[in-house]
């Protein structure tokens, strides 16, 4: 079974100039050309870290540092 071939023929294809090249104004806008199409969105904007999962991270972090620091301690005595 054989299946056609899903490219046009250059020949019969409508906006393209001999030798198959796309005119200029034929082709779609770019992707940073289509932001403002979008709605604006305000129903959740980012807020950054809460302060309470920042504050315990960097509480793990000066417990696992110490913890460090102490073992390095005994290990020279």
């Amino acid at each position: 079974m054989s299946t056609p071939n899903p490219d046009p023929q250059p020949e019969r294809a409508t906006g393209l100039e001999p030798g198959g090249g796309v005119p200029p104004g034929e082709t779609p806008p770019g992707e940073s050309s289509m932001s403002g199409a979008l709605p604006r969105e305000t129903h959740n904007p980012p807020t950054g870290w809460a302060k309470g999962p920042l504050t315990l991270i960097i509480v793990l972090a000066v417990m696992v540092a110490a913890f460090f620091v102490a073992y390095a301690v005994v290990l020279m005595l």
